[in-house]
Order: structure tokens, then sequence, then C-alpha cells
């Protein structure tokens, strides 16, 4: 927002530096990006006045007006055809740096001859003095331009550069910036006053409004002017607007986007006579409804969007830009002026479907309040009918079917004693407020006061939001530094990020790299992963508004991501691969919002180590993957074990659960091959996932070290037979249910010719050890004989032969 300080000063008396005005606006919250000086390179040009003009001696199109320049008359030579004997120019001195009006380059004026006749002084045009790209004639001043002074003095200006925050559409405006500026330096503001004449009829009887569908348009209103004539703007009009990046058009589309600039609320000028029935409707457009917009684009319009209709076609597009079949021309004689508040959702929307954004649907998107209207109505009614002519029909046609009502918000000194740290009182707090338009009234309690926000003011909603305003005007930084009463309580991490970062460092030295992906995937991805059944609807969550179709769904694994991941890293890299992942899922719940675990999830492929002179070292197998859970889950202090599974996405006899006290928190396993397929993988891949948030409760903050055994062991093999379904991890974990059991490691597994059909042979070697003495062998094999008893009656377990 482009802010021209002497327009601020015609609300608010300003005698603070720009600098320093620009200052308090940014403590204030409204960021002042910069400053820049109009005029700045105006030296030895000044205001004159011409007195008289002769023909040229030598050339038909020139001619030789005569400046009154105050203490001086000079007479230079000229080829502007709007030369007219009493009009207030500018006129540049030899020295002067101008613009050339036909390179465009930065010139500095001398002395010449022209066609014969010297000319030493130029009078000047807008183009040539850097405000606009007219060069068809020379700038007109104002009459009562002073001769003789500085045209920088007379023209020059400081133009704020103005960040405003989304919340705040009331700055969009310079009034608004103007009440920011009254409130921080203790002035008042001075609004302006608008009166003009009315005649019959009212308006209401010349134009019918109707309003189909509320919830987008909350009220329109419209004023009627008559007998008015298309003209230019006057120059002081046309500069502001240059000066906040508008280019003038003419004296009545000049008017509203001036009104807008001056008090936030967009409006828009139909040609009352091109308005079919003399009736204005505001409804949804038709599915495949087009027309043409202002600047000749034909647009095709949804039932999402909001037009402004009359009997029989579309005449605008509500909020972002007016129709061509109802645009103003010069024949133009009826304006009808409308002020309206829309919907900013659908502004939004119709805006950037069309790909029309505008200073107008901008202010309509951030929200404005419908009390609006009316005062921007007026004032552009106003304004026309001074700078055009005419006359205004009596009254305003206004539907508004939903007013409300403001309501007052309780606001007491101790709830912002407590937010702010600091204590005002209520005097301050209500002079504060007051100075940015609010009204307070005295509430039950002496410390308590009741505070209405002023109608502009959309983004006041609570208590808290007028204690912010009393901080910003007052000034951050006038709050004073103080200790803290008391020391502040110790902040404890959450346990998921120390135990995350665990993983992290475990799995990192396993030789693991961890990568970071998007939350987001596709149907195509999922199914992917179960290629053995139909692809149908996931139960997974799908975004309501995807950027693109590969990113359509909330994940419900970290398998998919880390796939892609591989494949993409095999096309740049032989040899192993070892990737993690630790991140959220999403899996749905019936009525709530889905449940969203920390999961863990590794991945390995490739060369277990690279080729050297020992040898390439082999390929990394299932048992890797194993070896891997079991020392990461050793580290976190957990017992984990290992018991049959039947997940899709891995190989059917190449997988098993990883189980926590009959707890089932993951899986691990060799990628299923058709899965492999759909990944465009030809290698054996293998993956582990885990739950992390589930996993929490096992781990153990401090481990328990024991000391090193004093007495010695003593070690047995044994040979087991089995049934083929019996695993290894049921023997494992009764052997080791035995307190002198102090390791079990298999060493063999055979299933052939010795050992009879449906059965297998299982070797294991067992160290017994004793925390307090040496163990014999009698008190050994005693142990050793109820392990195989055991074994026996609980698996059928027999001692191999």
């Amino acid at each position: 927002m482009k802010v021209p300080l002497k327009w601020l000063r015609e609300y608010v008396d300003i005698t603070l530096p720009p600098a320093e005005l620009a200052e308090k606006l940014t403590m204030a919250g409204i960021e002042a990006k910069g400053t820049q000086v109009t005029g700045g390179k105006w030296e030895n040009i000044v205001v004159g006045q011409i007195i008289a003009i002769n023909p040229h001696p030598n050339a038909d199109r020139l001619r030789l007006p005569t400046v009154d320049l105050g203490t001086e008359q000079q007479t230079v030579v000229c080829g502007a055809p709007n030369l007219s004997v009493g009009d207030k120019i500018a006129f540049a001195y030899v020295g002067a740096e101008l613009i050339d009006g036909h390179s465009g380059q930065l010139i500095r004026l001398k002395p010449a001859k022209i066609r014969g006749v010297e000319s030493s002084g130029m009078v000047c045009s807008e183009k040539e003095l850097g405000i606009s790209d007219s060069h068809e004639g020379i700038m007109v001043l104002p009459p009562d331009a002073p001769v003789g002074t500085p045209l920088a003095d007379y023209l020059g200006d400081v133009i704020f550069d103005l960040d405003v925050t989304p919340n705040r559409p009331d700055c969009l405006c310079v009034i608004g910036i103007a009440q920011e500026v009254a409130a921080l330096t203790g002035q008042s503001l001075h609004p302006p006053e608008v009166s003009y004449e009315e005649a019959e009829p009212p308006t209401d009887q010349q134009i019918a409004i109707e309003i189909t569908d509320p919830d987008l348009c909350s009220r329109y209103c419209a004023s009627l002017i008559t007998g008015i004539k298309i003209a230019e703007s006057p120059q002081w009009m046309q500069q502001r607007l240059l000066a906040c990046g508008m280019r003038p058009i003419n004296n009545i589309v000049d008017v509203t986007n001036y009104v807008m600039l001056e008090l936030g609320q967009p409006l828009h000028a139909f040609d009352h006579e091109k308005i079919k029935s003399k009736r204005i409707i505001v409804r949804r457009a038709a599915e495949g409804e087009i027309t043409v917009s202002l600047d000749g684009v034909e647009r095709t319009l949804s039932p999402d969007m909001l037009v402004i209709a009359d009997a029989e076609r579309a005449v605008a597009i509500a909020g972002v830009m007016g129709g061509a079949n109802s645009e103003v021309t010069d024949d133009t004689t009826a304006i009808l002026l409308e002020a309206a508040n829309f919907n900013p959702t659908s502004i939004h929307y119709t805006s950037h479907q069309l790909s029309l954004l505008s200073e107008a649907s901008m202010r309509f998107e951030r929200g404005i309040r419908a009390e609006l209207t009316v005062p921007a109505l007026k004032r552009a009614t106003q304004l026309m009918m001074q700078l055009a002519g005419g006359k205004a029909a009596k009254g305003i046609a206004d539907v508004y079917p939903d007013k409300r009502e403001p309501k007052p918000i309780l606001l007491s000194t101790d709830k912002a004693k407590k937010l702010l740290g600091v204590e005002f009182s209520l005097d301050q707090i209500v002079n504060t407020l007051t100075s940015l338009g609010f009204t307070c009234q005295p509430a039950d309690s002496p410390s308590e006061v009741r505070v209405t926000a002023p109608y502009w003011r959309s983004d006041i909603q609570q208590a808290v939001d007028l204690i912010e305003e009393v901080a910003r005007i007052i000034g951050y930084d006038k709050i004073p530094m103080t200790m803290l009463s008391e020391p502040l309580p110790r902040q404890n991490p959450a346990p998921i990020l120390g135990l995350k970062q665990k993983i992290r460092d475990s799995l990192v030295g396993y030789g693991f790299q961890e990568i970071i992906t998007y939350s987001l995937t596709s149907l195509e991805m999922l199914n992917k992963l179960t290629p053995e059944t139909h692809p149908v609807e996931p139960t997974s969550l799908r975004v309501a508004n995807p950027m693109t179709a590969e990113q359509e769904y909330l994940r419900t694994t970290l398998r998919a991501n880390l796939l892609v991941a591989l494949t993409s890293n095999r096309r740049h890299e032989e040899g192993g691969i070892r990737l993690f992942e630790l991140g959220k899922i999403y899996l749905p719940q019936s009525k709530d919002l889905p449940d969203e675990p920390e999961v863990l999830c590794g991945l390995l492929s490739g060369a277990r180590r690279e080729k050297s002179w020992q040898g390439d070292g082999g390929s990394l197998d299932f048992f890797d993957a194993k070896g891997v859970v079991e020392g990461l889950f050793n580290q976190l202090g957990v017992a984990t074990s290992f018991k049959p599974s039947d997940d899709k996405s891995f190989h059917p006899v190449k997988q098993a659960a990883i189980v926590i006290n009959d707890n089932r928190l993951g899986v691990i396993g060799e990628l299923h091959p058709k899965v492999a397929e759909a990944f465009d993988i030809a290698e054996a891949v293998y993956l582990f996932e885990t739950n992390v948030t589930d996993l929490l409760p096992f781990t153990i903050d401090h481990k328990m070290f024991q000391p090193i055994p004093r007495f010695p062991a003593t070690v047995r093999d044994i040979a087991l037979i089995v049934d083929t379904g019996i695993s290894h991890q049921q023997v494992l974990d009764i052997v080791k249910s035995f307190t002198l059991v102090k390791q079990v490691a298999v060493f063999d597994v055979y299933s052939g010719e010795q050992v009879p059909p449906g059965k297998k042979s299982l070797a294991y070697r067992i160290t017994y050890q004793s925390p307090t003495h040496t163990l014999t062998d009698e008190e050994a094999n005693k142990v050793q004989e109820q392990i195989l008893n055991k074994l026996s009656q609980q698996l059928g377990a027999t001692l191999r032969g």
C-alpha cells in the first residue's frame, strides 16, 4: 500500500519527519518497507505562468510563450498544442535534469537555437518530469500554484510503501493510516466532510435491487447521478492516483479508484442507460455463462462465482471486474454507482479461477465491513458531482438483508496486566482505544469498560484484541524490562523426541541415512504395496483440494516413500543402500480425527560392503535387517521377539512380526517380488517398520549395568528334532526362561533324509553361568535336563541321536 504524505496531512496534522513517522508505523505493526521522494531531482524547475504567446517566425507548429517566473520573465520555444495564456506550468531552467520525451533517456537541459530562435529553458510535460507517460502536451498546474515556487516544494511528496498484514483491511486506505497516525502522535483525525444536493425522484424509484444470495453479498447500495460529463480528472487527483500506483482514466473511473484508496471500499460505476429494465440482480452465475470483462477478455463463469446482472445478462463479475456491456464511455451521461459487500471466500475463488487479481478483489478477500458502503458511496457521489457535474437522485438504494449490530466487549485492567505484564490505568486504556475510533462505555466494575469496535475494524473480536491495540499504540518499546517474579518451571522435553533421537543415532551407527519425504501420496502408490489384491478405494484420508494427483492422500505407511527413494538413488549409485525415515502416518478413525503415530521404517538393499581385497562381502539379506532391528532394540533396552506374519507387502515366507510382550509393534521381511516389480526394483529389498509411539512405554530411561561375571561359564550343545511348524523363537523363549542360561545361539538348521518327514533339526549352543559360584557339571546337566523336559512337553521336541 502506497500512501503519499501530503494526502495523509489532509486528515491529520503531521509534524514528524518522514523517517520518524515510518518508524512509528513499523513499531505499531504497519511495516514501512521504504519511502520514495518524488521531485527529489527537480532542481532548477519552478512554477511559472504563461503571460503571452507569439508565433515562431520560422515554424508554423512552434510557438514562443513568455513565462512569468516571479523574479524574471523568459521566452522559450515550445511545440505543445495546449499552450494558453494564464496557465500555470512547470518551467525548467538551463541545467535541469529531465527525461527526453522521445528516447526516455535522462538529459541535462542546455541552451539551444531552434529554427533560428534562441531558447534557454523549457515548458515541461508530465513525461519529461517523470510523473507519467503523458507527452502530448505540457503539464498544466492548478490555478492556485504560486509563481516562482520550486516545483519540488509544490508537487514533491514522500510516498510511504507500507506492508499491511491480511488482518488489517482497514489500513488499505489513506484514512485508515491517518487514523493510526493520529493515535500514535496524539493528534485528531479530520475525515473529509461530505455534503451535496439531491433531487427527486429518489434513487430507489429509478433502480430496483435484488440479492438472491445473501450469503455471498451481505449488502448492496447504489446512487444515481444524471447529467454528468466525461472528462479528464483534475491534476491533483491524477497525481495522487499515480503516486499510489494507479493509472488515471477519466473523472468518473478516477473517482471510484480515488475513494477506494481514500476509504478502503471498492466501487464500480455503470452506465445507467445500459442497465436493462433498470434492475440490478446480485446472483450466482449460470453454468457456462459467458461475459466480456472490461479488459476485453471473454470469461466463462461457473455457479460458484457471483455476478451483478440486469434483467437480461451479467453486467459485472462481482467484486472483481466490471463488464464491457455496461462500461462508462465518453457518451455516458448517467452513472449508477455501486458500493457493495461481498463474501471474501467467494471473491478469492473467483479472482483466482479467472486469474483476475485487482485492487478491489484484494480488499474484498481480506474482509471489509458492510457499514463502509454508504460512507464511501456518498463520498464518491460528492466528488463526481464536483468533477463531472450533474444531479444526484435523492437518497441511496440500499438492500441489507442481515444487518448485525456490533457487540460490546468487556475489558478489565486486570486482564490487560495479566497478558502484558505491565499495569495500565483504565484512563490510559480508554484514551488509547478512543483515539482509534472505539466507543467506550462504563461497566459494572470501576476496573472494567465496555468497548465497541468501529465498523471498519473487522479484526477485533475479543478482549485480547483490544489489549493488543493498547500495547501497540502505547508502544511495545515503552513496556519496561522487569525481572520474573518467580523462576521458570523446568521444561522437560517430550519423551518421544528423546526416543526418536536415540533411534537416529543408532541407525546412523549402522550405516543408515535418514530421509524426509512428503506425508501426501497417491492412490496408485498405495495400491502398489498390495499387488495381489484388487485395487480398491483406500481407507486413508483424501485431501479436499490436492495440489496434484500424486499428493492426494495422507500416507498410512512409510514404505512407499522409501521404495521411491531407493529407485531414485539406485539410478545414481551402486553398492549397498541403507535408508530410514522417522515420521507420522495417518490412520483414519470411525468418527474422530485420525490417529497420528510416529513410525520408523528402514530399508536395506544391495551389497553388504564395498568390494575389496577381502572379496565383495556378499549381498544384504533378511538376517542383516533382523540384526539391525535386534541391535536397535537392545540399545533401547527393549527385549524383542519375532513371530509369524502375513503382511501382503512382504514375501510370504520371508517376513516376521516384531513383538514386545505379546504386543505386535511392527514387521520385518523381504519385499514381495510383485511389489518390487511395481516399483521397478530388480533386486532383493529388506524392510522393517515399527510403531515408535507404541514402543515408547517399553523403553527405559536408565540402563542397569551388571558387573563382569566372576565365575566361569559352562557350554553345552544340543540338537533337537521338532515339527517344521515350530519356530526358532518358540524354542528360544523356553530356553531363556531358565535363570542360569546366560546365552543361547542357534548354529545349525537341517531338514532332509536324516530326519523324519515333517520334522527339522535345530542345533543350539547354550551357555550356563551363575553369578554366585562356579557351576558343577551336575548342576549344568540338571538344568539342561529340565530344559529338554519343558521343550518336550510344550513343543514335542526330542533330542537328536
